[in-house]
Formats: structure tokens, sequence, C-alpha cells
């Protein structure tokens, strides 16, 4: 298991502190200073997140660029969340789950039928929520504007051959990631609806968010 740290911040002192159901979405910009904390309020829920530079969203998070220049699978405490460009956008700076997957993807309906069952198809999916805030969001992206997700709380351990799978999941009620701004920064995020998948116990959870201003 990953290092652990706890946060120093105290809700009461945040400047925004909303509560996302599983299967919607949920998009803030995170200014460079400012903290975000992901809670999994229930425990072994998996938030999907993606990042964008909010000045230029053509840049993006990048997952082969994170996990190459910390050389691990997993994010985790002291991971710097890196853009298509190789910036810094985030980095985690408090962590009391352990790791967080960014292998695994989004849930779609290709993957509700390949991993499942052709009549899992129509189910909802994380693809499904990015799809839908991206065209709400309004900046003329689609579909190919998904990139590799961060999926926060989810279990995909790696095996010593290289192999993954999804597993239980290793997050609990109350644990939670924190999260710097190193840029001025959209954070989307798809609270998963998977019903399907182990990682949290077939039962769709809620999620937190939580930001701090730059002055805490």
């Amino acid at each position: 298991m990953s290092e652990l740290k706890e946060s120093t911040l105290v809700e009461e002192n945040a400047r925004l502190s909303e509560t996302v159901p599983a299967g919607e979405y949920w998009m803030k910009e995170v200014k460079k200073g400012e903290i975000l904390r992901i809670t999994d309020l229930e425990g072994n829920q998996a938030a999907d997140t993606l990042f964008f530079n909010a000045n230029n969203t053509e840049e993006r998070y990048h997952a082969n660029n994170t996990l190459r220049m910390q050389n691990n699978v997993y994010i985790k405490l002291g991971t710097e969340i890196r853009s298509n460009e190789n910036n810094v956008m985030m980095k985690v700076v408090a962590d009391t789950c352990g790791r967080h997957d960014t292998l695994g993807s989004a849930c779609s309906c290709e993957s509700n039928t390949s991993r499942y069952a052709h009549e899992k198809r129509y189910m909802h999916s994380c693809r499904d929520t990015f799809l839908q805030g991206i065209l709400d969001w309004g900046q003329g992206m689609d579909k190919r504007d998904q990139v590799c997700n961060i999926n926060f709380f989810m279990n995909v351990p790696v095996d010593p051959e290289g192999g993954s799978k999804f597993s239980d999941g290793i997050s609990g009620a109350g644990k939670y990631v924190e999260m710097e701004a190193m840029m001025d920064t959209v954070v989307f995020v798809s609270n998963c609806p998977q019903l399907n998948n182990p990682c949290n116990g077939y039962d769709p959870t809620p999620v937190q968010m939580t930001i701090w201003d730059n002055g805490n």
C-alpha cells in the first residue's frame, strides 16, 4: 500500500462543497494554488475524472505522461498529474486511500457489452456522462475529447506479469484524495453509475467535491 497522509484543511473554511450523486457529472474550475478534495462518502465508489487547462482546453490530462514521469502505474501521494504538453496540472498533496487507477478508463456501452453481457450495453456509463457534460459545456468539443481518465478510489491492480483486472475496492467511507492545482484547471468528474463492477460493491454512491482557495 502506498503512503497515506491526512489533510489539515477543514470543510468549514472551504469556498465550495458539493455532493455529486452517482451517475451525475460535476465540472468546476480550480484556480492555480487552490486545493480540491474528492471524498468517497460511503466507500468504494469510482470518481472518473478528466482535467483541462482552463485557458486552453486543447491541453488536458495525459495518462502516459503522468505514469512515465513518476515511473508508477498508480496515482498516489505526491503524483504530479500531467498534461499532453507534459505540464503539471495538479499534484496529490493528501490521500487517505492509498492508490487510484488510471488504466481502466471510463466504462462505456462497449465495455458493458464486452466485460459483462450484451444486454448490459444500454446501461448508464461514464462515457455517456462525460459526453453529456462536454456538450453542455459548449466549447465545440465532442466524444473525441474524452481522453483516458483517472478513476479515483478504483482498484485495478497490476500483477507481476503486467496484467490487470477490476477488483474489490480498497477505499472506504470518508476516505479522500486532495490535489493542489498547479495551473487554472477545469476538473470534470463523472461519478460512476456502474452496477456490474465489483470495485464499488455493485452499489454506486455519492462523492463530495470540496475546494479551498489558495489562502486555505
